[in-house]
């Protein structure tokens, strides 16, 4: 990886601290259930788009503890993220349930993978990266040709909100502050086509969105 920016760094301890915090009050076995719903409920609302079935070959990029690996069952399943040594602490991340899944301590700006993939998921996690042209480029280099990107985030709707978050430090968990035309703008300039881009959720200051995109032939 090439040289590592402070404020990466710093988000990266601010990120494990979040989760120790969040899950202080839950019970593991509930938080557990109702993110498998989530995820579950996700993949049902883009089915038309990703197709999963026992030979479908999958990474989920940024995994965290509880990622979308948990609904991928029938796939074969690679999961990285590069503070999954210190998620072995949390009681909610238990590897060995997801006998699918080989998972690796590893972040994407490190992925050198070519053609492995038939769909890469990169949930909630390309706005928390270090580098994101390399990201993108790693996501991307990872599938098959005609393979399938899905990435989502939180992305800006104000503009002038946008430039103050770039700014000053008001969302330290993620050095990335872009709109979501931006994010979708990567996925084109590296070899690939937006085929879908779906409003998950809308908050406060972000619209959470799902972008599906296919890698060309």
């Amino acid at each position: 990886m090439d040289k590592i920016n402070v404020k990466w760094k710093l988000a990266q301890k601010l990120e494990f601290l979040w989760w120790k915090r969040y899950l202080k009050k839950k019970n593991p076995s509930e938080y557990l259930v109702k993110k498998k719903q989530y995820w579950d409920r996700l993949l049902n609302e883009i089915d038309s788009s990703v197709k999963l079935n026992k030979d479908t070959v999958v990474l989920d990029a940024g995994c965290g503890p509880s990622g979308i690996y948990m609904s991928l069952s029938d796939c074969k399943v690679d999961a990285i993220d590069p503070l999954l040594d210190k998620y072995q602490h949390l009681s909610v991340f238990q590897p060995e349930q997801y006998s699918w899944t080989q998972f690796k301590t590893m972040s994407i700006e490190a992925l050198d993978v070519q053609a492995k993939y038939d769909v890469v998921f990169c949930m909630n996690a390309i706005n928390h990266v270090n580098d994101l042209e390399r990201c993108y480029q790693n996501l991307l280099k990872a599938l098959k040709p005609g393979g399938i990107l899905v990435l989502s985030t939180d992305a800006h709707r104000s503009k002038w909100l946008k430039k103050i978050f770039q700014l000053l430090p008001g969302d330290m968990l993620h050095p990335i502050q872009l709109d979501i035309d931006e994010y979708s703008a990567y996925l084109e300039k590296y070899q690939s086509r937006l085929i879908q881009k779906k409003l998950f959720k809308r908050e406060l200051i972000f619209d959470y969105f799902v972008l599906i995109a296919q890698k060309h032939s």
